[in-house]
């Protein structure tokens, strides 16, 4: 089960850069969640309908839905530390300009572009982190790559719902730019350690077959089987976690404060899960089995929540232990995209299976909302839990006698 492999410390050089490349994902999460606890300031300002505003987050995720892939190809072509800083740039611009405009449109344009900043970050982030980490380390560093992430859409609404109270809603969006800038001249300030990796002409030319090899690996089986990982993990998350609170409302009867303190349970040992996955990963092969393992007992234990009324004490610990089993998964999920992915096509790969999280997020809000609005709250359970075990195909098939390293 475990693989007993030297440990090679990270330089510092490295080290340097695979920090401020998770500080590049934390911003993502950040922008992804800015729009969210402002959008009754927003809108009031705009005096636009709800739907009307929703048009810009439905504009980001269609634009990052549908340029990632190609994007990633060019980080594959340019490099990926060039192409980072350009998206970050670009986001950490549009969010100032929507924060300064005063035009409903160009909000709407602005987050369009930010849709195109987002598209960025996933190819980049993981080819950049491929090739710097040690490979004894890799799962740990995607661990905290993801975590970096999480951490990011925790602390925006405190941080900004603060910035709003003392300078509004466009002060609020003027000061997550600033703090993307801020993160962005750390970047700026890491060069890529000299000798690593290839040039990307030299890693197109060292895969199986070359830049058109590349693009032909999207279609392979494993890629594809990825890609409904992240689709579906993302409907089971995006659904989960907007609608948890008022589910639980409906169908057992729990006070807003307790099922607040119930999502806070599920989304930070999510994150703690994260962490232990890291580790657990760093220390066995069989990827496949770990993620399999997470994802049925996150299954089953949602599903038992939405089945039984527990006590309060007994609800926050199940959906905490929810959120802990799926987090463990995400390390070693990385690592099986990392091993069916060719040399010198890492940000095409993981930017095409990252589309995943771009259709999740644009299904789950209608499918939950539906379950909602029909009076079906138990529902939002029983299909959480249901994809959570179909989920669970995706790394199996195919999967089940692959080791990676």
């Amino acid at each position: 089960m475990t693989q007993a492999v030297p440990v090679r410390t990270i330089g510092s050089a490295e080290s340097r850069l695979i920090t401020a490349v998770c500080g590049a994902h934390m911003m993502s999460h950040y922008y992804m969640l800015l729009l969210a606890p402002l959008f009754a300031f927003v809108r009031a300002d705009f005096k636009v309908s709800y739907t009307d505003l929703a048009l810009a987050l439905t504009v980001f995720n269609v634009v990052s839905g549908l340029l990632q892939t190609p994007i990633g190809f060019l980080v594959d072509r340019v490099g990926a530390r060039a192409v980072l800083i350009a998206g970050l740039a670009l986001s950490s611009l549009a969010y100032a300009i929507a924060g300064i405009a005063d035009s409903y449109w160009v909000f709407i344009a602005m987050y369009g572009v930010g849709g195109l900043g987002n598209t960025v970050f996933h190819p980049s982030d993981y080819s950049l982190l491929s090739h710097h980490a040690p490979k004894e380390r890799l799962a740990q560093v995607f661990a905290f790559h993801s975590f970096a992430g999480i951490v990011g859409a925790a602390i925006a609404p405190a941080t900004l719902l603060t910035m709003q109270s003392y300078f509004g809603w466009r002060g609020a969006y003027v000061g997550a730019a600033i703090l993307g800038f801020v993160v962005l001249s750390a970047l700026i300030a890491q060069p890529e350690p000299k000798g690593k990796p290839p040039r990307p002409a030299q890693a197109a030319t060292k895969s199986p077959a070359g830049a058109s090899g590349n693009w032909r690996v999207l279609v392979t089986a494993p890629i594809l089987l990825n890609l409904g990982y992240f689709i579906l993990t993302s409907i089971m998350g995006s659904g989960l976690n907007t609608y948890l609170v008022v589910a639980l409302g409906a169908l057992h009867g729990t006070s807003v404060d307790i099922a607040n303190m119930t999502l806070t349970s599920l989304l930070a040992m999510n994150a703690v899960g994260v962490l232990a996955g890291g580790v657990l990963a760093g220390r066995t092969t069989h990827h496949a089995l770990v993620a399999a393992s997470g994802l049925a007992v996150g299954g089953v234990v949602t599903a038992l929540v939405g089945l039984f009324n527990f006590p309060t004490l007994g609800l926050i610990l199940l959906m905490g232990v929810s959120g802990f089993c799926v987090g463990a998964t995400y390390p070693s999920r990385d690592m099986l995209v990392r091993a069916v992915t060719p040399l010198g096509a890492y940000g095409l790969v993981f930017g095409f299976v990252s589309v995943g999280y771009n259709i999740g997020a644009s299904v789950a809000p209608i499918v939950y909302g539906a379950l909602m609005d029909n009076g079906m709250p138990r529902a939002v359970f029983l299909l959480s839990a249901a994809v959570s075990i179909a989920c669970i195909s995706t790394v199996t098939f195919g999967f089940s006698n692959r080791k990676t390293v």
